[in-house]
């Protein structure tokens, strides 16, 4: 479990990261534990129990520069930062890092989305083929529409062209 003791020193590891960077930044650090299996859904991972979760927003000047397009490079920036912490800390835990409220507002974004689409594709009946997204964000189309009766969802293609359609049940 990630103690306050954790909390502090992952928060003054991630300044240092930040400041070798160059980068001003404002760091607020949450913490839950989440079922493995939501997190992976690999069977061999899913004999740990739990996994302690660490949430991190980060506030910086310039976003873009720590964004990058469609959000790849704030992933690799997550990729690097929790491989930091990890060797640090000296464990492993699931970082979920958010630059400027990005993940955020990119979910809240896409459940629009797809709700709208879902709607669409009720009252036409005609499939919506979405454009090809990350694994993510096809996740959370998923997850969204995965309560409703009237469509469903399936990925569809190969990555980095794979996609969400919509369709009537």
């Amino acid at each position: 479990m990630v103690t306050s003791e954790d909390i502090k020193k992952i928060k003054e590891n991630t300044e240092e990261f930040f400041q070798k960077m160059t980068i001003n930044a404002v760091i607020e650090i949450k913490t839950a534990i989440l079922e493995l299996e939501d997190i992976l859904k690999d069977e061999k991972n899913k004999k740990e129990q739990n996994r302690d979760v660490v949430e991190m927003s980060v506030k910086v000047d310039d976003p873009q520069i720590m964004i990058g397009e469609k959000g790849q490079t704030l992933i690799e920036v997550q990729r690097i930062l929790k491989m930091f912490l990890n060797k640090r800390m000296l464990r492993d835990f699931y970082l979920n890092l958010d630059i400027n409220d990005y993940k955020k507002k990119k979910m809240e974004y896409l459940k629009a989305l797809a709700k709208d689409l879902a709607d669409e594709v009720a009252s036409s009946k005609e499939p919506k083929i979405l454009s090809p997204m990350s694994s993510f964000e096809r996740r959370i189309i998923h997850d969204e529409l995965s309560s409703r009766t009237d469509v469903k969802t399936e990925s569809e293609g190969q990555e980095p062209y794979r996609r969400v359609v919509i369709k009537i049940r």
